[in-house]
């Protein structure tokens, strides 16, 4: 009988598992690339993780600091509302009473005073001219404008239309007295779709004249006034993102513009510094949710100040496009799914941790380092793809110790697909590993003759009989039964798992089976006239073991040299032998006893010299059969 593939030798086993082994991976890489692109999809692109990404900037990349007191606050707050009066019944008087209070003793003035409260159009022309008068006499005040902003689509010169974002479709800038002895700077407090207000606008350009915010001229004028250099935040679209430096009520302590009018707050207070007067009341409707304190509202002076802090420190942050960022997410998501495909669980979490942690990291070091970058993306998803792998291997195991036991039971003994579960399964999918493996061969002498004589129901009573007695002796003996092809048998030891006496187990299946063919011979006599005769081979060596076939239609099987060879052992075994080859001699040494038959018996596609031996049963200690 042909068993196997011709001619298969170590060379062409290496390649076969070579091809399988890369075809495996080529299969785990484009389960990779699909996994990482769904990932790379729902968090970058789509933006599914865009509130929690928020979240997860403002809770590490805004931190409060300890702050150098050069700013000082003076809140319109509940005392000032009550001492002087509800907000809307103040006029210009009550500022210019503050304005005076800061310049009177010259020698210790503010560097700058910024007023972040509009004073726009005509009121009493006493007050408009006090309030003026009080700003010119100080000096370096700076006035708040505001601009409703918004999106235009605009013609240029060439006639061709574009959309400017930051269009602004009405500006108002204070009374015409009040201007012409401050600097201007706008108001506009954009936040962000979320609520909270992380960046800030550095100039809008009313009517074609570019005014900065009112924190940015401050800043400049307070630097100027001490000496310093500050520059500019680099802006795409105007807005540039804001580092926080207090929390809500860290820039405050306890000024009232009450207490500066009425003369309480000493001048060296406020010398050399930069003033910020502005509503500090909760009715005064001037409060924000920022990002360094998003369950507290903070007020709009004291957002002035955390962006003037900003400026003179040059703390400014870049937000790189999200590009570069989705094609990271990508290869790390790539290369951590491919991780966790090929290891076990107790790796793969150690691996997901260490991702996880880098990947924050990194988030921490961009931002020292002056870059905001999205601080989730990375270790959510390496996170999504880490449980999803563990339901993959959950879903995987299940299906492996239901096909490895639809698989091996056939075959096997059930104590060894016990084993097989316990220790988990590969190469359970198409494909196969290379083993040394014990091959046994048996067939029946002159079947096919007796087969013709008999009626079919005779022929299939001998073929169980035999087929139950012969399968039961690999079952005893721990082999795996491959397959019944007519009356022939193939088993081997050594695979799925690994034995220790592997081919002794063989060759004593072997010597059981001859014995068991003889008792069955001997009932087959009495019953139907018929003696059974078999003739067994065995051979020991490296086989590819594993599933061969189609996807739906494979079986666990072994292909390669040592099977031809041991089909061919058997194929000139006379009845009642047992041909063994010299490896599986040099295997069991002194523990069996056997003849050597040298060149005299040639065997099929071997060369001349390969030696058969003829077993002596006797030999070896058998189960009753």
């Amino acid at each position: 009988m042909q068993h196997g593939i011709n001619g298969s030798r170590r060379q062409k086993i290496a390649e076969i598992i070579k091809t399988m082994t890369m075809t495996r991976l080529i299969k785990q890489i484009c389960i990779s690339l699909l996994a990482a692109l769904a990932v790379t999809l729902i968090i970058g692109v789509w933006g599914a993780a865009g509130s929690l990404d928020r979240l997860a900037q403002d809770t590490l990349y805004q931190q409060p600091k300890a702050l150098d007191g050069e700013i000082i606050v003076f809140g319109i707050d509940e005392k000032a509302l009550k001492e002087l009066g509800p907000y809307n019944t103040w006029d210009r008087t009550v500022m210019a009473s503050a304005l005076e209070a800061l310049s009177r003793d010259p020698a210790n003035r503010p560097a700058v005073t910024a007023i972040d409260t509009l004073y726009t159009g005509e009121s009493s022309p006493e007050a408009d001219l006090r309030l003026a008068e009080a700003a010119e006499n100080l000096g370096n005040v700076v006035t708040a404008s505001f601009a409703n902003v918004g999106t235009a689509a605009v013609t240029d010169e060439t006639g061709h239309m574009h959309y400017e974002h930051n269009a602004v479709f009405d500006y108002a800038g204070p009374y015409e007295a009040l201007r012409a002895v401050t600097a201007q700077g706008h108001i506009n407090a954009m936040v962000d779709t979320d609520g909270i207000l992380r960046h800030a606008l550095l100039y809008i350009e009313p009517e074609g004249e570019r005014v900065y915010s009112l924190a940015y001229t401050a800043a400049e004028i307070y630097a100027k006034e001490h000496g310093l250099q500050i520059r500019e935040p680099q802006t795409g679209s105007g807005y540039y993102y804001v580092s926080y430096s207090a929390e809500p009520g860290g820039y405050y302590d306890g000024y009232s513009l009450a207490d500066l009018i009425s003369g309480e707050i000493s001048p060296e207070e406020f010398a050399g510094r930069a003033v910020l007067i502005g509503p500090y009341a909760a009715g005064l409707q001037d409060a924000y949710f920022t990002p360094i304190e998003r369950s507290e509202q903070m007020y709009g002076v004291e957002y002035q100040a955390n962006v003037i802090q900003a400026i003179l420190e040059g703390n400014y942050k870049k937000e790189p496009g999200n590009i570069p960022q989705i094609l990271l997410l990508f290869l790390i998501s790539t290369v951590s799914f491919f991780i966790f495909q090929k290891t076990d669980l107790k790796i793969s979490s150690a691996v997901a941790a260490l991702l996880i942690a880098a990947g924050i990291a990194l988030g921490y070091i961009a931002y020292n380092r002056g870059y905001v970058i999205h601080l989730l993306w990375i270790p959510l998803g390496v996170f999504i793809l880490y449980l999803a792998s563990i339901v993959i291997h959950y879903v995987r195991s299940v299906v492996e110790k239901q096909q490895v036991t639809k698989t091996f039971e056939r075959y096997v003994a059930p104590e060894i697909v016990r084993e097989i579960l316990k220790e988990g399964t590969e190469n359970l999918s198409l494909g196969g590993k290379l083993c040394e493996i014990a091959v046994l061969f048996v067939d029946v002498r002159g079947f096919t003759t007796m087969s013709e004589r008999l009626d079919p129901k005779q022929v299939v009573h001998i073929l169980n009989k035999y087929l139950t007695m012969a399968s039961g002796c690999v079952e005893r003996n721990h082999g795996t039964l491959d397959k019944f092809v007519g009356d022939a048998m193939m088993a081997f030891w050594g695979a799925p798992l690994p034995q220790d006496d592997a081919v002794y187990n063989a060759v004593k299946t072997a010597c059981e089976i001859v014995a068991g063919a003889a008792r069955v011979s001997n009932e087959l006599k009495e019953e139907i006239g018929e003696e059974l005769n078999v003739g067994v081979g065995v051979h020991f060596g490296p086989a590819v073991v594993g599933n061969m076939g189609a996807e739906r239609h494979m079986d666990y099987t072994a292909i390669g040299d040592t099977v031809n060879t041991s089909a061919r052992l058997e194929a000139n075994a006379p009845g009642g032998e047992v041909y063994i080859s010299r490896a599986v001699a040099e295997a069991l040494g002194d523990r069996i006893r056997y003849t050597s038959l040298g060149n005299t018996v040639r065997l099929k596609g071997k060369s001349a010299d390969f030696e058969v031996l003829r077993l002596d049963c006797s030999s070896v200690s058998i189960s009753g059969v």
